[in-house]
């Protein structure tokens, strides 16, 4: 009995120990929990303190924002594509205006290249000019030695046309005595030109006489009749008289021959045309004496490539006294 009371007592003050062990537990815990209490008490301030509904106005503001911000960072993405885009496109654009710009510079190139004065047309067009000159100044010369004879610059400014019957009777093929000293005079006259305008022995060249370095191709005395007669007749009588005008004048001027062309033949030449190539209708008297004519047709050389000009300056130089 005494062992049984004695083990009660000794269970019985063991679990009064272990509640007593609880008990300081829970007061330590308390105790703990009142200092934090009181720490944060000693922390808070009222004036740093955020309403709770403020706190939820901001958050949800805050939340807007997040919002609003991954908008605009998908639009950011977006326009990030729309930019490697828009960048590409730069970058073609930019290539094409490049392409473009050596496409102008080129045809500005072709443009400028075909506004500069070609030099074989330049040449061409100065010697033709020239040739006018040369005959224009050989009608003058000769109209102050024989004002009353008709000698005339044709249409195309390439040859003079002495006409009528001042020269041949009709039908005849000889010049008329009293107009052989009129033909000495246009070979004189022509002898006095056709040195700056020709190579040979008897040329000399000057810049004052022919800037333009023109070069005479022939000199071709034409005979022309009318239409009286058979046309092969009218043929032989032209060619006939033509070569009676080229005697006249080279009996006078023997140095007419001398002058020579690119090719170093005698410009000097003749040719008969019959009734083929008249000026009138040939149904007049006065018609038919203008048919029955002499021209003195000049051609002008005419180079087939530009590199021959400078051939012919330097042929022309050549002629030049020392």
């Amino acid at each position: 009995m005494r062992g049984g009371v004695i083990r009660r007592r000794h269970d019985d003050d063991e679990e009064e120990s272990a509640f007593v062990s609880m008990t300081d537990m829970t007061v330590g815990f308390l105790f703990i929990v009142i200092l934090l209490l009181a720490f944060f008490a000693s922390q808070y301030d009222p004036s740093t303190s955020v309403p709770l509904p403020v706190h939820k106005s901001v958050i949800a503001e805050r939340d807007a924002l997040l919002q609003q911000l991954r908008a605009l960072e998908e639009k950011l993405k977006l326009q990030e594509t729309i930019n490697v885009a828009l960048r590409q496109e730069l970058d073609q654009t930019r290539a094409t205006v490049t392409e473009l710009r050596e496409k102008i510079v080129q045809l500005e190139a072709e443009i400028a290249q075909l506004k500069a004065p070609d030099p074989l047309e330049t040449y061409i067009n100065r010697s033709l000019a020239e040739r006018r000159r040369i005959l224009e100044t050989l009608r003058d010369r000769i109209m102050i030695d024989f004002p009353e004879l008709d000698v005339i610059l044709s249409e195309e400014s390439d040859a003079l046309r002495f006409q009528g019957d001042g020269l041949f009777r009709s039908g005849s093929a000889v010049l008329r005595p009293d107009r052989v000293v009129f033909v000495r005079a246009v070979a004189s006259r022509l002898e006095e030109l056709l040195p700056c305008y020709t190579l040979g022995t008897g040329s000399h060249w000057s810049a004052g006489c022919n800037p333009g370095h023109a070069l005479i191709e022939a000199v071709q005395i034409e005979g022309h009749t009318d239409a009286d007669g058979q046309d092969f007749s009218n043929l032989v009588l032209s060619t006939a008289r033509a070569n009676d005008t080229f005697r006249t004048m080279t009996e006078q001027e023997p140095g007419l021959v001398q002058h020579l062309n690119f090719r170093n033949q005698p410009v000097l030449s003749v040719a008969g045309y019959g009734l083929m190539r008249p000026i009138k209708a040939n149904d007049t008297i006065a018609d038919k004496a203008a048919n029955r004519r002499i021209d003195l047709r000049i051609i002008m050389y005419v180079p087939s490539r530009s590199e021959e000009i400078e051939t012919v300056r330097a042929a022309l130089n050549a002629t030049v006294a020392p």
